[in-house]
Formats: C-alpha cells, sequence, structure tokens
C-alpha cells in the first residue's frame, strides 16, 4: 500500500485483532473532522507488544488504540507519563508520542460516562452500583465518581477483589471514601438508578448472579458487553422492572471518541458512527 505524505498513521494493536471495529470508527470520525489518516490493525504476539509498539513509533506512527492482552503492558510501557485515568486503571488503552516521549491514557470511563449522559442518565446524585472488579470496572470507577453520583457501589463474585480495588482507588483520592464501598453480590440494598454489569459474564449468554436486585421504571441497566441481540444481563434486568436497557456498543464508540480527542483536539461526534455500527451488527 502506498501511503501518502501527508496522511497520519494510527493503529489498533491486541491479540486477536481481527475483529476490531477501530479502523472503520475512527476512519468515519476522520471523515467527519476533515483528517486525513490511515488507521490500521496490528497482530502481535502476546509475548512481543513492546517490541511492536516501540516500532509502530519509530516507523511514524503518531498514536495507537491498544486492546486485549495488552492494556496492562502498554500501561507499563507509558508507566511514565500517564494520566490520572491511567493510573487508577493500572491499564491504558490509548498511547501517542509527544517530543519523542510516550504517553498513556485509559479512555474507557470516560466512554462509558458519555454513553450514559447519550441515553439520559446522568450518574449525578445517582446511586450506582458496578458488579464486577476486573479491569474493565477498575477504568471506570473515577469518571463516575467525578459525576457527583450519590453513591458507588463495586459488586463481585470475590468481595475481596472488590474491595481490594475500592482501597486501591481510596488510597489514590482518599475523598470519595464517603461514597465509595465494595460487597459481594448480595449486597443489593433498596432501589439503584443505574446498574452496570462489567463482569464478562454475557459473552457466555449469562447474566451475574443478583439475587435482591431492585430497579425502578428510571432506572438504567447497562451491560458493557454489546451484541446484535441483548445480553443476558438486559434481559434478566428488563424481567426485575428496569425501565432501560443498553449494551456497552455505545462506550465502545465513546471511548474511540476520546482517544481521537486526545490524538487530534477535536471531539467528534458519535451518534452517526453508532447508528452505523448498530445496523452492522444486525445484519452480520
Amino acid at each position: 500500500m502506498t501511503m501518502s505524505t501527508s496522511q497520519k498513521r494510527y493503529a489498533v494493536i491486541g491479540n486477536p485483532i481481527s475483529h476490531s471495529r477501530s479502523p472503520s470508527i475512527h476512519q468515519a470520525f476522520a471523515r467527519q473532522c476533515g483528517i486525513n489518516l490511515v488507521y490500521e490493525r496490528i497482530l502481535a504476539p502476546v509475548d512481543a507488544f513492546t517490541t511492536y509498539a516501540e516500532r509502530f513509533f519509530e516507523q511514524g506512527g503518531l498514536g495507537l488504540n491498544v486492546t486485549v492482552p495488552f492494556k496492562e503492558d502498554a500501561y507499563h510501557l507509558a508507566r511514565s507519563n500517564l494520566s490520572a485515568r491511567a493510573q487508577l486503571a493500572a491499564a491504558v488503552n490509548t498511547l501517542w508520542v509527544d517530543d519523542g516521549v510516550i504517553h498513556g491514557c485509559n479512555s474507557d470511563g470516560m466512554g462509558l460516562l458519555s454513553d450514559l449522559l447519550r441515553l439520559g442518565f446522568n450518574p449525578e446524585k445517582s446511586r450506582v452500583l458496578m458488579v464486577g472488579a476486573g479491569g474493565a470496572a477498575r477504568g471506570c470507577l473515577l469518571p463516575v465518581l467525578e459525576a457527583q453520583c450519590k453513591e458507588l457501589r463495586v459488586l463481585n463474585r470475590t468481595p475481596e477483589r472488590a474491595r481490594l480495588l475500592v482501597a486501591d482507588l481510596l488510597a489514590f483520592r482518599p475523598e470519595y471514601r464517603s461514597r465509595l464501598s465494595a460487597g459481594s453480590l448480595n449486597d443489593l440494598d433498596g432501589v439503584w438508578d443505574i446498574v452496570i454489569n462489567a463482569t464478562s459474564a454475557s459473552l457466555s449468554s449469562q447474566a451475574p448472579s443478583l439475587e435482591g436486585l431492585q430497579f425502578s421504571e428510571r432506572s438504567l441497566a447497562y451491560d458493557m458487553v454489546y451484541g446484535s441481540e441483548p445480553t443476558a444481563f438486559m434481559t434478566q434486568s428488563r424481567a426485575l422492572g428496569a425501565g432501560c436497557q443498553a449494551d456497552g456498543l455505545g462506550m465502545l464508540v465513546g471511548q474511540a471518541a476520546i482517544s481521537f480527542q486526545i490524538w487530534h483536539g477535536v471531539l467528534p461526534e458519535t451518534d452517526a458512527v453508532l447508528d452505523e455500527l448498530r445496523n452492522v451488527l444486525k445484519v452480520s
């Protein structure tokens, strides 16, 4: 492929990577904003992330999105130049070079927050429940807290893992102690305004076991997993009375928009790109 010297080079790196929708998303953003770029997929061996990432930047690449299983590797690669969100998440999904130095950020949480707002569910003054205490949850806690939620509780099948995650955040931002807590999947008192499934259960067509979970007709059930059909968690939540259910496709587009803004200094509109992706899923 012959590449114009005026084209800026970006990519997403992962293993596997052929399924990634990042190229089509970023190319759509670029057309919208009048930016000339090339955006590629890079399949890196699981033990050679750093080599492939550094080579990409040495060859003139300007920005990398990072997906499974390399987000922790990217964190270590950029650990001297991390955003606050990346420091807390201990994971990086956006890399770029500034003055020859690699920088890292985690845009997942801001992508989630932007999608919640798009759906009409501002976390401000809301009771928010985060189910799961892995990397997906870790990257999203700080933006939700910064949105001034009334309460944020992290639950996990292994409660010690949830408590460790909360302790890590509070060591970093102790001012959130009164609004952040952790527990087991049974710690479900009262009605929750926003319930976010950050587990991978829906990937195997299962829903997390949340006996006693209470919604209202004004509640949102949000699954970070997405697909052509409602996820198991969305179906479960509808049966329990949640007034609105959504999957994570909007979060995917939202986090890509934040990465695009970091690289190009402009935040693209996401609605048309999201609609296009949704239509692709329906026919795939």
